[in-house]
């Protein structure tokens, strides 16, 4: 199987962008070369057979949107998508793409119960911990019970960029 990708550059750094030639499969903060040995597990897991190609058209539209996701003009992407993961993962994912509407938050008890499961709190944050499509799929908007930020994969930093663009947006 050939794996698309290419990269955009974004007010919170170099995003990667890889495809399988019908859907965006991962968005990742970082280029290629540094996510490389971050995805290297997940690859081996979801797609043994592969080889990469860099190929800015496959990806294109995920990147126009991503773009226009920064520049205020898009809240919600288009672009077809697939998620590779556990079951309970693709639930989970699948929650926080219905579940959080563009510019507000929810804490991991507000997934765990959108799945119909409130006990599975910790799980949910394990699941949302391993989210493949960062921003589309808006792991970002889940904050700490207490109102705090929690952990994200891109750092605290970029979750608090991102909170704070929707919330202009949103508000604006």
């Amino acid at each position: 199987m050939t794996l698309y990708y290419d990269e955009v550059e974004t007010p919170v750094g170099t995003m990667l962008i890889v495809g399988d030639g019908e859907n965006i499969v991962r968005v990742e903060y970082g280029s290629f070369q540094s996510m490389n040995n971050k995805m290297a597990a997940w690859v081996k897991r979801y797609f043994p057979d592969r080889s990469f190609v860099h190929s800015p058209e496959q990806v294109e539209q995920a990147k126009q949107e991503l773009q226009e996701y920064f520049h205020g003009a898009r809240q919600a992407f288009s672009f077809p998508f697939k998620f590779h993961g556990t079951p309970f993962q693709k639930q989970i994912w699948q929650a926080l793409y219905d579940f959080i509407p563009y510019g507000e938050t929810t804490a991991y008890k507000g997934i765990a119960q959108a799945i119909g499961n409130p006990k599975a709190v910790r799980a949910a944050g394990g699941a949302v911990n391993k989210n493949p499509l960062s921003i589309v799929v808006p792991c970002h908007r889940v904050i700490g019970a207490d109102g705090k930020m929690i952990g994200y994969g891109g750092g605290l930093d970029k979750k608090e960029f991102l909170l704070a663009l929707e919330k202009t947006i949103s508000s604006g």
